[in-house]
């Protein structure tokens, strides 16, 4: 899962684009050209934080395991592995054997000799997770899981303040020979191997490469996925080249899928071999406006189109006349997301346990009309949330429903009074119980499409006497504060990586404070439930637990869910093989230009 900016853009441009671009230029051979909405922030898997990151090292390091492109319901699939991993019947350890003959990408650390990925690759990648020197905020997918002996072995190195020992053998993960390595939990865990299907979080890496690079290795990724890094220049462009040591790849496209855009791209795909183009170019244009004129004027073969404009490009859901002449195509895809904002709940003002606390965040949370966002924000590109787990996860019901999505001012009113918000000094602003003011702090960048998020905040709350002002910074100023509980309120969003939605009830899991759990809820009836959920294979008994899960983060209202969105995306003519798969981090590599993905 990443995080991922709620929305960049500017709202600009009237409607009179249909006759401005009258003609698509044509595509530059062999290159995927891209935009991209939010900054990279470097390609060290255990530093990853951020959506776009994990798309650009997904295309150069390599999990052993992926998903079919094609198949939908999705389904895992080997990919340096050599079949889908041996679990047990207790599901506390889990066996990989990779296949042999595939090689890292050519660098000065392996001394001109070619280097192939083994096993000792898997197990050195999971254990540069528990060295403290890192401090990656991922740990926790592998301290949650509970990996035998490597948690003491951190333990050690912190108490000892020795450097991590990676040549300890621990039971937690070990190569059994040069091409198997095993994974052994603590604890039953059925859905554990679908982490190795993060591309982004397990890519395998050489232990030679990260040592030659130290605190620069974000810079110089090598791996062995189909692309390298060919240039890098920092949160603006973005350039990767075929890995000549790639072996490629064929998918099967036999068993054609029951949708019309996973046929088109069965038939484009069918024989090819992947990569089907040489080059990635990735630039980034954080606003709205110019990034979608980019587009049209033929600089990127696609885009998401920015919700400012989905009504142009998109009008009731098809797509624009002007852009249908010009031989584009719409994709128009439901995304595993959650778009939110935490109460920091160390924080005096919002956080905590106490009823009167409570209440007010659940009185923020009815104020704040999250329908009024999706209508005017977000252009009607989503769904009202219900609760913090996303669509086509499996802990997502369709049936569910909640006050997380309801807008209800009266109701928060007579909470704030009931529990002593009131305004004691008659100037329109509700106080605090004890009589001392209170100001609520909503952190968030600066873009046009914040302010008018912001202003949303400042009305809604306005109406039931609560008053707010607004911190404002970049993402990674912000990301750096959150991490440290330094800011009363956030909002962004949560990006499914994997089908299973226990890592959105995680937000709440206590252990997981400073890492995916920003709100810092710690509350010991929820982290039971949690971990018995957890330890349950798929079906009504932990479908049960994870709803009372639901209820009890809603009761606590540590995480206010907004929406979960609707994706446009906008083809050029000339794109080939392109359907937006809901997890896979890599599929840049399945596009093809032109002739070169077309049957």
């Amino acid at each position: 899962m990443r995080r991922r900016a709620l929305l960049a853009g500017t709202a600009g441009l009237a409607g009179a684009w249909p006759g401005a671009f009258a003609a698509s230029p044509r595509p530059r051979p062999g290159t995927l050209r891209i935009a991209l909405r939010t900054p990279e922030t470097g390609f060290d898997p255990l530093a990853i934080g951020d959506y776009t990151s994990t798309r650009i090292a997904a295309c150069i390091f390599e999990a052993p395991l992926t998903y079919d492109y094609l198949a939908r319901p999705v389904r895992l699939v080997p990919q340096t592995a050599a079949a889908l991993p041996e679990i047990s019947a207790d599901a506390t350890s889990f066996t990989f054997r990779l296949q042999p003959g595939i090689f890292f990408d050519d660098d000065p650390a392996f001394g001109g000799r070619p280097r192939e990925l083994v096993a000792q690759d898997y197990v050195y990648t999971v254990k540069r997770y528990y060295d403290p020197r890192n401090n990656s905020e991922n740990l926790y997918v592998f301290e949650n899981a509970g990996l035998l002996g490597l948690s003491e072995l951190r333990r050690q190195a912190i108490a000892a303040k020795q450097p991590f020992d990676y040549d300890r053998e621990v039971e937690g993960i070990r190569a059994l020979d040069r091409y198997t390595f095993r994974v052994r939990l603590a604890a039953s865990d059925p859905r554990f191997h679908l982490q190795f299907a993060r591309q982004g979080l397990l890519g395998a890496m050489a232990r030679e490469v990260v040592e030659r690079y130290g605190a620069d290795i974000a810079a110089h990724p090598v791996g062995t996925g189909p692309f390298r890094l060919a240039a890098w220049r920092r949160a603006s462009r973005i350039e990767l080249e075929r890995n000549p040591r790639h072996r490629g790849r064929t998918i099967d496209a036999t068993a054609l899928p029951d949708d019309p855009r996973g046929r088109r791209a069965a038939a484009e795909l069918a024989g090819r071999r992947l990569p089907l183009v040489d080059r990635i170019e990735l630039d980034v244009i954080e606003e709205a406006q110019p990034r979608w004129l980019a587009f049209l004027e033929g600089a990127h073969d696609f885009v998401e189109v920015p919700v400012e404009y989905a009504a142009l490009a998109a009008p009731g859901g098809q797509l624009a006349p002007h852009l249908a002449r010009r031989g584009m195509q719409l994709q128009r895809t439901p995304q595993p997301d959650m778009v939110m904002t935490y109460f920091n709940m160390r924080n005096p003002v919002v956080g905590g346990y106490a009823p009167e606390q409570v209440a007010l965040r659940r009185a923020v949370a009815l104020a704040y009309d999250s329908g009024e966002e999706l209508r005017l924000v977000r252009h009607g590109q989503g769904l009202l949330a219900q609760s913090v787990i996303a669509p086509y996860t499996s802990g997502y019901d369709d049936a569910y429903r909640s006050e997380m999505s309801g807008h209800d001012p009266a109701r928060a009113m007579a909470l704030l009074d009931l529990y002593g918000f009131v305004d004691r000094d008659g100037d329109g602003w509700r106080e605090r119980p004890d009589g001392t003011p209170l100001t609520l702090r909503l952190s968030s960048t600066g873009s046009q499409t914040f302010r008018r998020l912001n202003e949303l905040w400042r009305k809604h709350l306005a109406r039931v006497g609560l008053r707010i002002e607004f911190e404002i910074g970049t993402w990674g100023e912000l990301l750096k504060r959150s991490r440290t509980a330094n800011l009363m309120m956030w909002g962004f969003s949560w990006v499914a990586a994997t089908p299973d939605s226990g890592f959105f009830l995680g937000i709440g899991y206590g252990p997981n404070d400073n890492e995916s759990n920003d709100a810092h809820f710690a509350l010991p009836a929820y982290d039971r439930l949690f971990e018995r959920q957890k330890v349950l294979p798929d079906g009504p008994a932990r479908a049960a637990l994870m709803r009372e899960a639901k209820n009890m983060l809603l009761a606590y209202m540590p995480y206010k869910a907004h929406v979960h969105t609707v994706l446009n995306e906008v083809l050029q003519p000339w794109v080939r093989g392109y359907w937006r798969h809901p997890f896979m981090g890599e599929q840049w590599c399945y596009i093809g230009i032109d002739g070169e993905g077309a049957a």
